[in-house]
Formats: structure tokens, sequence, C-alpha cells
């Protein structure tokens, strides 16, 4: 679950332009990504099972107003029969409303979440991107570190045929090197900006998305305490 990205330079012919906290930075935000990428997908779950059992006990309420209905019509107690009818009336109406709430969890919640699970892929893809950018200037330098090698090495040997050889060699990977450490660097500074922005955004969205959950939440409940309510002077006016 907890990946930690530690970067180890076995050859140094150019010491990284970041600073000493960047690198421990990326190694707190990926295990801070793989565990919020956890803890969605679980989150994700409850929210299918709670939307699951909203649109069966909606179902399961609708079926007892039909059957409430069908016992109405065929109660010869008159008072009781309209008690019954004004059931079947009630629970329907708490059926519509259950229905709104199971919709309400699907797309405030579980929709909200599953986009945020998609999205903390992409993240970890471009952290995937840096990690393979990173290898791609630690092969430069160790191909330096080699070609300077057989430089030296042409040089002792006085096989100058060979030096000029190695020299334009040298020359090139070392331009290698700088081209990808200046792309190493670019793209940490540029995750770290977007990922400092990410933070932001995403605090804000499960706030709006919490709120909008609770409000839908908390007007259903009164729909249905209402619903009760008209009701209760059926029920108590059975003789």
């Amino acid at each position: 679950m907890i990946i930690i990205i530690t970067f180890i330079i076995n050859v140094q012919p150019l010491k990284p332009k970041l600073h000493p906290y960047v690198s421990q930075w990326f190694e707190e935000k990926t295990q801070q990504i793989e565990n919020l990428d956890a803890q969605l997908r679980k989150l994700h779950a409850a929210m299918e099972g709670l939307v699951a059992y909203r649109r069966e006990l909606a179902t399961s309420t609708a079926s007892f107003a039909k059957s409430a209905a069908v016992l109405s019509s065929v109660e010869e107690h008159s008072a009781l029969s309209r008690a019954l009818h004004q059931l079947a009336e009630s629970t329907e109406r708490t059926h519509t409303i259950h229905h709104a709430q199971a919709d309400a969890d699907f797309y405030h919640l579980s929709e909200t979440t599953k986009d945020y699970i998609h999205l903390i892929g992409a993240v970890k893809d471009v952290f995937h991107e840096r990690v393979k950018t990173f290898q791609t200037w630690q092969h430069a330098q160790t191909m330096l570190a080699k070609k300077r090698e057989a430089k030296a090495k042409a040089e002792l040997a006085g096989r100058m045929d060979k030096v000029q050889q190695a020299q334009d060699e040298v020359a090139e990977w070392e331009a290698k090197v700088e081209r990808s450490q200046e792309e190493f660097d670019r793209i940490s500074r540029a995750i770290k900006k977007e990922m400092e922005q990410f933070d932001i955004v995403r605090v804000k969205d499960f706030k709006d998305m919490l709120v909008k959950y609770l409000e839908a939440l908390m007007t259903s409940q009164q729909q249905i305490i209402k619903v009760w309510e008209t009701f209760l002077p059926e029920a108590r006016a059975i003789s």
C-alpha cells in the first residue's frame, strides 16, 4: 500500500539542482497518494453499498404501499379502511423520498468519490513518469562515467586515435546528462506546484460534497417526518 521512492545515485558528476527537501517531499507525497487511493476505494465501496441499500429500501417501501392499498380496498371497517388507504399513500410518498435520497447518495458521494479515484490514478501515473525521467538521468550519468573512463584509458595508453572519439562521446553524454537533469528538475517542480493546488481543490471539493449530501439527507428526513405526522391523526381516528 505504501510506496516510498528512494533515489540512489551511484555516479554523481553533476549535483541535482533541487533542494534537499524535495526528495523527502516526494516520498511523503507518494505515500499520501497511495493511502488516499486506498481510503477512497474503501469509501466508494461503502457508498455503493449505501446506494444499493437505499434503492432496496425504496423498492420494499413501494411494495408495502401497494399491499396496504389492496388491503384498504377490501377492508369493511370504514375507519380502518381509510387509515389503510392513507397508510398506502404515505408509504408511497416515503418511497419517492427514499428513491430521491438514493440518487443523492449516488451523485453527491459515490460518483464524486469514483471521479477522485480516477484522478488519483492519473496523479500516480505522473509520479511514475517522474521516476522514469530520473532513471533516464541516472542512466546518462552512468554512461558519462563510462565514457570518461574510456577516454582516460585511451590517453594513458597513448591511443590518440581513440582520444578524440572518446572526447566527442564524453561531450555528447555531458549534454544528455544536463538535458535529462533539467527535465527531471522541471517535472519535479511542475508536479510539486500542481499537487499543492490539487490539495487545496480536493479539500474544497470534499467539503462541498459533504455539505450537499448532508443537506439532501436532512431534507429527506424532514420530509419523511412530515409524511408520518400527517398520517398520525388517521391512525388515531380508528375506533
